[in-house]
C-alpha cells in the first residue's frame, strides 16, 4: 500500500500509513467479558511496572486504560556492540453500560496481565416491571375538566392556532 502512494508522489502521515497497513500496535488489545455481576477487562502488558506505567481513569461511562512500555536490550559481543530499544504508549477506551462508582473499580496485575473489574448495576428481571397507566389527569387549577377541553384551546380555554 505504501508503495502505491510513493509512486504517486503522495506522502501520507505516519499514523494514517500505519492504519492502512494494519499496524495497530498503538491500540491496547483487550478482552472484555461479564462475570459474577462485573465487567472484566483484561489486557496483556508484560514487562511493565504497574505502579508507574499504568493509568486507569473513569470519565462518565468511559473507562480509559493507558500503558507505557519501554524495552531495552544490549548485546556486547567480541566484534561489536548492539543496543536496541522499543517504547510506546498503548491505550484503550472501554464504554461501560452505565454509570459506576470509581471506588468500586478494582485493578490487578499478575503474570503480565492487567485485569480491571467494574461492578455493574443489576439488570431488571427478564419479565420486566409493569407500569400502571392512569386515566385522565384530574381537575385542572382553573376548575375546567381536562377532558372537556377541545383541540386548539390552552388550559384557560383561549383558542390558539389552527384553521
Amino acid at each position: 500500500m505504501t508503495n502505491i502512494f510513493r509512486r504517486a508522489g503522495v506522502d501520507i502521515p505516519e499514523p494514517f500509513r500505519r492504519f492502512l497497513e494494519g499496524d495497530l500496535d498503538a491500540w491496547l488489545r483487550v478482552e472484555e467479558y461479564r462475570e459474577s455481576g462485573s465487567l472484566v477487562v483484561r489486557a496483556e502488558a508484560p514487562g511493565i511496572d504497574p505502579d508507574n506505567d499504568v493509568d486507569i481513569t473513569l470519565a462518565g461511562s468511559q473507562l480509559q486504560i493507558t500503558v507505557r512500555r519501554e524495552e531495552k536490550s544490549e548485546h556486547r559481543e567480541r566484534e561489536g556492540y548492539r543496543s536496541e530499544f522499543r517504547f510506546g504508549t498503548f491505550s484503550r477506551t472501554v464504554s461501560l453500560p452505565g454509570p459506576v462508582n470509581q471506588e468500586d473499580i478494582h485493578a490487578s496485575y499478575t503474570d503480565g496481565v492487567l485485569e480491571v473489574r467494574v461492578p455493574l448495576a443489576e439488570e431488571p428481571a427478564a419479565g420486566g416491571h409493569k407500569i400502571r397507566v392512569s386515566r385522565g389527569a384530574g381537575a385542572s387549577s382553573s376548575g375546567t375538566d381536562e377532558t372537556s377541553r377541545t383541540m386548539g384551546q390552552d388550559p384557560e380555554g383561549q383558542s390558539f392556532g389552527g384553521p
